[in-house]
């Protein structure tokens, strides 16, 4: 396992278990990319599958060579300009207004493990032995721009990293209009697209559809990577589902503006881009100076997209996540948030506490409204300061009552944004994004802080270094509640406002690298309305986010089962909260909401005050559940099985390191009335295990179980006799499956 390098055909080949990835040096210097897929053997020499051929439109590099033509042939880094009339990974505004590169290979290098990225979030090793990075240098010698490829290849994991990095070595400025961090050109277009879209309250719903010519791509231009788009996707060959065949996925490890996309020509190549959205994008390169791109990760799967999402998985939740929290269950919390909203002091938010505490809650959250004038969402962001009238002993006095009673304590912050009626705002009017002389937008009545600008994040950091300092908080929601507008820096010259979208995002990473150095033991959890900056680069600073703000159990199952094809569970906050449902007004039963949660982070989102005694009795008993088995449904290796955006039920299943112990998830959506009956085949269980099913009371070995299927039939086949309680609406299960020695009673000789 490692990469190869053959110098006889300037061919390298990057390789695993699982994957193989081949490139090659063409002759006019440039690299050509040969193979991504499936492991194959290696051998010196694949320049076969540099295919060539005369074409009647062909603008061709070589005088006397009418084959050679970079727009028919697959490459690494392509530019513009030059015969490829492909969207470009790289462009180059120089001095004399040309854009045209010729970036040409120098040289390369070769090292165990993988260096880590200055000032961005990207995945790591912890001993040198688990990847190989290899490291391409080119050059566009008439500019003195060297570029740097990046790929790293994981041993354990059928997994690729990339990036890029630009060095101007001349004595002349030059501007990066365009740098994409990965670029895959693969032989044909026999491909479904799959994204994760949708919106506010709806993140992260699946969508397929077939690749054509064309562009087929996601992005957004919002400031973050958004509700409405996702940075990943994944390219599926047709026929591949949850539990077979081949697929690519595409995850980009950034929080801000992003492009991802894939173009088919004429000849059914398909070019997939990703990368920093290059609209609205301008960098200038003085001379010594670099650029970063941030890293993508590309994963291999021919196990179905139940096996990319599980590379996914183990990758980002052991490999990208970092610190303290990383591989420790999660503390089953309560939020304050849809219990109070603004309408609280210290003594309600105590006896909230109190009821959570005899039910077995570990945390107590207090959400929005307790700093500086925060009376509604028109005032008080940015002054992160105790409002004395409702907290009358401020956060360090709140901190100890919840810590006195054998709880830890959450606070809500969020520090990238201000309200023009606040102290913050009165003292520093020009700290917020606007263009001169221009409207101020306005989102939840509130602006966007410029944190491209050094001294804002300083100041904001100071405000909560001396909370976190002087108060016990063990927990940290970070919120971000609009998309940046007028995205304009006053500190910044006309040469340099394109830079501001990705500076911005580089101020909210060193804001966030700062306070989890600062206090490692801090669990964070990043949020921004809910799902609208769910993506990798949060991932590396904060263990957790939360998914939606729409908790509704039913909505939460195409949520949470979208999240699931990039996102592990341990990722994904997922909470209980009252009915009727504060987003979508219905009513689902107690059961079925912690069911769903259960597969996340799992906490409260309501007044257990205000539950009836009979109620209380199912929290604490959901309590003791998640508690007992929260190890496999956070860790374990997680299978989609039936999709609610194909139908009336929902499955998921998740199953020990071991083996030993599964459980699974069962959802339908609409009652059913005289109903066929049902079963599920299971995944991931030892084949020769015996599992004894908890809910019917009856032993299985594994091979039945995937083979022959779970049987999930109930009440609603037939007619429901006298008795017999009915199903209803939005019901679930949960399936607890444990590997036992032998049937009981059984007859263990086979051919008996």
């Amino acid at each position: 396992m490692g990469i190869v390098y053959h110098e006889k055909t300037k061919t390298f080949h990057l390789y695993n278990r699982s994957m193989s990835y081949i490139m090659t040096v063409m002759r006019n210097g440039h690299l050509g990319q040969l193979y991504c897929g499936k492991r194959i053997r290696d051998k010196e020499d694949f320049s076969y599958l540099l295919e060539t051929c005369e074409r009647p439109m062909g603008s061709y590099v070589y005088d006397t060579d009418r084959l050679f033509s970079l727009d028919y042939l697959k490459q690494e880094f392509p530019v513009y300009g030059s015969g490829d009339y492909h969207h470009p990974a790289v462009e180059i505004l120089q001095e004399n207004g040309s854009r045209i590169c010729d970036f040409q290979y120098q040289s390369f290098s070769i090292c165990k493990g993988k260096p880590r990225l200055s000032g961005l979030p990207a995945t790591y090793v912890e001993n040198d032995d688990e990847a190989f990075t290899l490291t391409i240098e080119l050059k566009d010698e008439l500019t003195g721009i060297r570029a740097e490829l990046f790929y790293t290849i994981f041993t354990w994991c059928s997994a690729l990293a990339k990036s890029v990095r630009l060095t101007n070595e001349s004595s002349k400025a030059v501007h990066i209009s365009r740098l994409m961090s990965l670029c895959l050109d693969l032989p044909d277009s026999d491909y479904e697209w799959v994204q994760l879209s949708g919106c506010w309250a709806r993140e992260r719903h699946v969508k397929v559809r077939k690749l054509t010519y064309g562009i087929t791509a996601v992005e957004s231009m919002r400031g973050h990577s958004s509700h409405e788009h996702n940075p990943f996707i994944a390219l599926k060959r047709r026929g591949t589902d949850e539990r077979k065949g081949e697929a690519l996925g595409f995850s980009f490890i950034y929080s801000g503006n992003f492009l991802m996309q894939s173009e088919v020509d004429a000849h059914d190549v398909t070019r997939t881009l990703v990368g920093i959205h290059p609209d609205c994008f301008d960098w200038k390169l003085d001379a010594g100076e670099s650029f970063q791109a941030p890293e993508a990760v590309l994963v291999y799967s021919d196990q179905g997209l139940n096996g990319m999402s599980q590379v996914f998985h183990s990758l980002y939740q052991t490999r990208l996540a970092r610190g303290y929290w990383r591989d420790k269950e999660r503390p089953i919390l309560i939020n304050n948030w849809e219990a109070t909203y603004f309408n609280f002091t210290q003594e309600r938010l105590v006896s909230i506490a109190k009821k959570a505490k005899e039910c077995g809650v570990e945390l107590f959250v207090l959400d929005d409204g307790w700093f500086g004038k925060r009376n509604s969402d028109r005032a008080g962001l940015g002054d992160w300061v105790a409002n004395p009238k409702r907290l009358s002993k401020g956060i360090t006095g709140l901190a100890e009552s919840i810590e006195n009673l054998g709880m830890k304590f959450g606070l809500w912050f969020e520090p990238e944004m201000v309200n023009k009626d606040s102290d913050l705002y009165r003292a520093h009017p020009d700290w917020i994004l606007s263009t001169p002389r221009r409207r101020e937008s306005q989102g939840r009545y509130q602006y966007v802080l410029d944190f491209s600008r050094k001294e804002v994040v300083d100041c904001i950091y100071e405000m909560m270094a001396k909370i976190l300092s002087e108060a016990k908080v063990s927990y940290i929601k970070w919120d971000m509640n609009r998309s940046i507008t007028e995205c304009y820096s006053i500190a910044l010259p006309k040469e340099r406002q394109g830079e501001v979208f990705h500076r911005y995002i580089l101020g909210v990473y060193d804001l966030y690298e700062r306070l989890t150095l600062k206090f490692p033991h801090v669990l964070f959890e990043s949020c921004a309305s809910g799902g609208g900056r769910f993506d990798p680069g949060m991932l590396y600073y904060a263990p957790q986010g939360w998914a939606s703000d729409n908790s509704d159990a039913a909505s939460r199952m195409e949520i949470q089962y979208g999240t699931s094809f990039c996102y592990p569970i341990s990722s994904i906050g997922s909470h209980v909260s009252a009915v009727p449902n504060h987003q979508v007004f219905r009513t689902t039963p107690l059961h079925t909401r912690a069911n769903v949660a259960y597969f996340g982070t799992f906490g409260y989102e309501l007044d257990l005050n205000k539950l009836s005694n009979e109620e209380l009795s199912k929290v604490k008993d959901q309590i003791a559940f998640m508690k007992q088995y929260r190890s496999v449904l956070q860790f374990g290796t997680f299978y989609r099985l039936l999709s609610p955006f194909e139908g009336n039920v929902t499955c998921w299943m998740s199953v020990s390191k071991d083996q030993k112990t599964a459980i699974v998830g069962y959802y339908r959506m609409l009652n059913v009335a005289n109903a066929s009956y049902t079963r599920v085949r299971l995944e991931g269980l030892a084949p020769d295990l015996c599992y004894f099913n908890e809910q019917s009371k009856t032993w299985h070995y594994g091979d039945e179980l995937m083979h022959l299927g779970l049987i999930t039939t109930d009440a609603t086949a037939g007619q429901v006799p006298d008795g017999v309680i009915a199903c209803t609406d939005f019901e679930s299960r949960i399936y607890v499956l444990k590997a036992t020695d032998a049937i009981e009673g059984g007859n263990e000789h086979e051919g008996a």
